[in-house]
């Protein structure tokens, strides 16, 4: 390509852009009904419009962003303990991915994953969380294992086992000592990729858990789709224990079906140790939260695990 045809070709990126904002915004508009039952929908539509266009403007700056800082070493994971609760020692941690900003510190990933998991970015952060967390898990004594989320576009991205192998062939961790937790619309997610990836996933002896169980609307039909190693009560269900009888017994119900199905029963978000105790009085497996201990670097981990 020659100097002078640059900034045709610039123009023309610039204005294919443009236009997909406008086709993004124009959808936008076209699914909430803007503007309807306004005195003047038309300035109504208009500045709602404008509103539109701004958000979706940010959203792809942010995106932008975040492929710079994973380029430039701008993420970072963090480990929180998961604890057997009749022995209380660790099994193993939940990989936690952090953004580090220069004035804010380390953000939490509930403050970008959301803006992340609507690009194909997410694919590529979940190639850097496997890496990452199996390296660290690999140095890990007495076959302790890491546990981290999977993302639905990466489920569905054609790449996930390919990228996954690489990873365990290059670190040396045994698939076993891997723990990856899904959610219940991948359960359900019928496309093609969706359902060989699992099935991958299963035939090489990764482990699988279920995020969030008790929140959502996974049918034990559902469930038994895949063969599961460990449920993870969502901590709605763990902050509600002590309120009351009926709270007590739909988290024994939870458990219990937990236990049905084969599979250990993990409560997040264990804060207190009235919630422990009451967690190992019915019968649930493992915790994590703020009362085993936070989500810490990798170094800190091991000194943990040393105990």
């Amino acid at each position: 390509m020659t100097a002078g045809a640059r900034p045709d070709a610039s123009a023309r990126d610039s204005a294919a852009g443009a236009e997909a904002v406008d086709e993004a915004v124009d959808g936008a508009v076209d699914e909430v009904g803007f503007g309807s039952g306004s005195s003047h929908p038309a300035a109504a539509r208009a500045l709602r419009l404008r509103t539109a266009r701004r958000e979706i403007t940010e959203r792809r700056r942010i995106t932008e962003r975040l492929r710079q800082a994973l380029s430039d070493g701008g993420f970072v994971l963090h480990y929180q303990p998961l604890v057997s609760l009749r022995s209380g020692a660790p099994r193993g941690a939940e990989a936690l991915i952090r953004l580090h900003h220069n004035r804010r510190g380390l953000i939490p990933a509930n403050h970008f994953l959301p803006v992340v998991e609507r690009s194909d970015v997410i694919i590529d952060v979940g190639v850097w969380m496997l890496d990452t967390a199996c390296a660290a898990a690999a140095a890990w004594p007495d076959g302790r294992s890491v546990a981290l989320t999977l993302s639905l576009r990466h489920l569905r991205s054609g790449r996930l086992i390919r990228q996954l192998l690489d990873t365990l062939d290059r670190t040396g961790l045994p698939p076993e000592r891997l723990e990856l937790e899904l959610t219940e619309e991948m359960l359900i997610d019928d496309s093609d990729d969706a359902v060989f990836s699992l099935k991958a996933l299963q035939g090489l002896g990764v482990r699988m858990a279920l995020n969030n169980f008790g929140a959502g609307y996974a049918s034990l039909s559902a469930l038994k789709r895949l063969r599961l190693t460990t449920l993870r009560l969502d901590r709605s269900l763990v902050k509600n224990l002590g309120e009351g009888q009926a709270e007590a017994a739909i988290v024994h119900a939870a458990i219990d079906a937990g236990h049905a199905l084969g599979c250990k029963v993990l409560a997040d978000g264990v804060e207190t140790e009235p919630q422990f105790k009451m967690l190992e009085q019915i019968g649930c497996d493992e915790g994590q939260g703020a009362f085993f201990g936070s989500a810490m670097p990798a170094g800190q981990l091991v000194e943990v695990f040393g105990k």
